[in-house]
């Protein structure tokens, strides 16, 4: 599903390159479930935004699904991630004067579907989240929890190749959290592919493989705690 080679992602500081990602070779397979972790600088979210086709490498190669991606415009970017990929961010990012149904329906408007079919996905996606009962909620009408969930069936409600989820339990309490991660859970037994970035290593051991990051470099590559 994903098979970077080689990967360096540079930045112009003062005048001067600096190299964020340092040769990042990385294979991972349809239906994976990954946690990425590092501290703070290391590179994390750098490489997030090359795999969810935010940004392109500086050198290097990233296939996804079978497609050498690494130097597509961003047309053709924009329409692979809006094909392939869905996000889920610690923020949520839903906007506050639609209702859950229609949150969730957005990425489908942005791919020429028609309003009927569309809120039938979304209801779809919503149902399967265990949001049956708050289609026409809006998000200041929902709980921590329940707005993530949102965003999850957003996300989904495409049926993208990769999920890709950035610090996903970071807004909650502890109970919401574990609630979220039962549902990545059943997602990925599901058949999704997952990569999460997380600071919790509790959350990372639900993932079955665990990739550090430090310094722009692969560090460790272990396998989670339900892969044991």
């Amino acid at each position: 599903m994903v098979k970077l080679t080689g990967i360096y992602k540079d930045y112009e500081q003062g005048g001067l390159p600096v190299s964020v990602l340092k040769n990042i070779t990385l294979d991972i397979s349809e239906g994976e479930y990954v946690a990425v972790m590092g501290p703070s600088g290391s590179g994390k979210s750098t490489l997030m935004n090359l795999l969810g086709c935010l940004d392109t490498p500086t050198s290097g190669t990233y296939e996804l699904d079978g497609q050498d991606i690494s130097n597509l415009d961003d047309v053709a970017l924009a329409k692979i991630r809006n094909e392939k990929i869905g996000f889920i961010f610690q923020g949520f990012n839903l906007m506050n004067e639609y209702d859950a149904i229609d949150n969730v329906a957005l990425p489908l408007l942005y791919s020429g579907i028609k309003k009927a079919p569309r809120r039938e996905l979304a209801e779809r996606a919503l149902t399967r989240v265990g949001l049956a009962d708050r289609l026409n909620f809006r998000p200041n009408q929902l709980s921590g929890g329940q707005q993530q969930r949102v965003a999850i069936a957003r996300a989904m409600v495409h049926n993208p190749k990769l999920l890709l989820a950035d610090e996903p339990t970071g807004a909650l309490d502890s109970n919401s959290g574990e609630a979220l991660m039962d549902l990545f859970d059943a997602l990925h037994e599901a058949g999704a592919t997952i990569i999460m970035i997380t600071h919790e290593r509790s959350i990372a051991r639900r993932a079955r493989r665990i990739i550090y990051i430090r310094d722009g470099e692969l560090s460790l590559v272990e396998k989670g705690g339900l892969a044991e």
